[in-house]
């Protein structure tokens, strides 16, 4: 898992690259395994855990490593109900400042999500009778706040993609593009994996994008988006002009990057735009428009445990200035 500031915006890509999610732990375990099995056979199990909940390649190692590394200062053969909050103080401790190793804020905030995901799953599914790690305080790092268009910006960009549109040798990637993930806060690599099959076009005053994973893991983040009146007339301009067999983009994700710069460069943008700025921006923006909270995190597709991270930064991002 990514323990970098932009968790919410994973620098894995899904389906056709890989995704940083950590799914909300759900109450299952083999039937074996009990408060006097070992810290090895509970590891083990949270493996399949991991699997069966649709944890991203790069969590499932990041938490094998981070509890490896716990068993390197406990005891691997150690039973797990003999494990309280006080041992876990202790490693992180010894992991801080008595190791001799180098632990950044960043990595020492991966590890401790660590131990609350593992012994929060061993509470929720009775295996042991609490949580020793539930007390634990989270120490989250000091980090800036994501770069976000401002509302001048937005316009500039829309205006100038509009005019794209209309120009003599008509372009319609720029608009469509820029207008899909500011309206549904995509990821990167959501937005390359968009077949023509993933658009609704039903009712063409109210388009609907539907967010599909090919890998049955992460089925979870799947979701059904709105999309604004324009988009119509604009996609079926592009369909025209670029004539995709299957996906919408039919390109490199680095492609769709230079489309952006290319656009923030005529809008008289400075600085260029990004993906990831167009996702915090649309989140600000359906935030200050007054859409609930978990509302939000859905629409965005993101866990319990990473909007924790997410929603203040956004609402430090919404409020008004002092």
């Amino acid at each position: 898992m990514s323990d970098e500031q932009l968790i919410f915006f994973e620098n894995g890509q899904p389906g056709r690259g890989t995704a940083s999610e950590i799914t909300r732990p759900v109450a299952s375990a083999p039937v074996d395994l009990n408060a006097n099995s070992s810290l090895a056979a509970a590891i083990t199990a949270f493996h399949g855990h991991m699997i069966r909940q649709g944890f991203s390649d790069n969590t499932i190692k990041a938490f094998q490593a981070d509890l490896r590394l716990f068993t390197k200062y406990t005891a691997a053969n150690q039973a797990i109900k003999s494990i309280g909050q006080s041992d876990l103080e202790q490693f992180l401790v010894w992991m801080k400042s008595d190791r001799g190793v180098p632990c950044s804020p960043k990595s020492y905030a991966r590890r401790l999500t660590t131990l609350k995901v593992f012994f929060g799953w061993l509470a929720e599914s009775e295996v042991l009778p609490t949580d020793p790690a539930a007390p634990l305080a989270h120490e989250h790092p000091t980090t800036p706040l994501p770069q976000i268009l401002y509302d001048d910006q937005v316009s500039a960009l829309l205006r100038t993609a509009r005019d794209l549109l209309w120009a003599s040798k008509p372009d319609s990637r720029p608009y469509l593009l820029v207008s899909l993930v500011l309206q549904t806060g995509i990821k990167k690599g959501e937005c390359m994996e968009i077949k023509q099959e993933h658009i609704d076009l039903s009712n063409p005053q109210a388009p609907v994008l539907y967010v599909r994973y090919s890998d049955p893991r992460r089925t979870l983040k799947e979701r059904k988006l709105a999309l604004g009146p324009n988009f119509a007339p604009a996609y079926r301009q592009y369909l025209r002009e670029y004539e995709p067999k299957s996906y919408l983009f039919e390109c490199t994700p680095r492609n769709l990057e230079y489309v952006l710069e290319d656009l923030a460069a005529l809008a008289g943008v400075e600085g260029g735009v990004s993906f990831e700025q167009l996702r915090w921006t649309c989140a600000v923006r359906e935030y200050r428009n007054g859409m609930p909270a978990d509302q939000l995190r859905q629409k965005l597709g993101l866990s319990h445990i990473t909007w924790r991270e997410t929603l203040p930064k956004i609402q430090k991002l919404a409020r008004p200035a002092l």
